[in-house]
């Protein structure tokens, strides 16, 4: 962690934010599918799941032990990547906040989002509400880079997307 603004320049609050962001879903989409395993889930991520439909209250919640595999990448990122503290902020909130959008239980974006070149790599409410659904399928936070690359995005996701 730093303080000065200008100990890495302006360029890099902007860089480390972006970095942060791909490593954390990597890092979720592993940790996420492994909880998923038939021998884990019932005692490291159940209750995220108990609501069935996504809602915003289930973007938090988490038994215990999930919530500190959770942590630990915020403790050890800020290990490996030089973070200002407004970064490290910015990128809570935008973890907490996407996770809100992303467990409304009904989608924001238009039909359109889909075939959008942003809508394509990125997570969206229909997107998550589908995991909670099928469980087997969409383990990643913010992108769908890892579902696409592992066989794990459900291949009917666009017909299922609405407003």
């Amino acid at each position: 962690m730093y303080t000065d603004l200008y100990e890495y320049g302006l360029w890099y609050l902007g860089v480390s934010f972006v970095a942060v962001l791909i490593l954390q879903d990597t890092y979720f989409y592993f940790m996420h599918r492994m909880f998923h395993h038939r021998l884990l889930f019932r005692w490291m991520h159940f209750g995220h799941h108990r609501s069935g439909e996504p809602t915003p209250w289930s973007s938090f919640a988490f038994d215990l032990p999930e919530a500190i595999v959770q942590a630990l990448f915020f403790i050890g990122v800020v290990f490996l990547v030089p973070l200002h503290f407004i970064t490290l902020v910015a990128l809570l909130m935008t973890m907490t906040i996407w996770a809100m959008l992303n467990h409304l239980g009904f989608e924001l974006f238009p039909p359109s989002f889909k075939s959008h070149w942003f809508g394509r790599w990125f997570i969206s409410a229909t997107h998550h509400s589908i995991h909670h659904r099928k469980y087997t399928v969409h383990y990643g936070l913010y992108f769908t880079l890892w579902d696409k690359l592992l066989g794990t995005q459900d291949p009917n996701y666009e017909d299922e997307f609405h407003i």
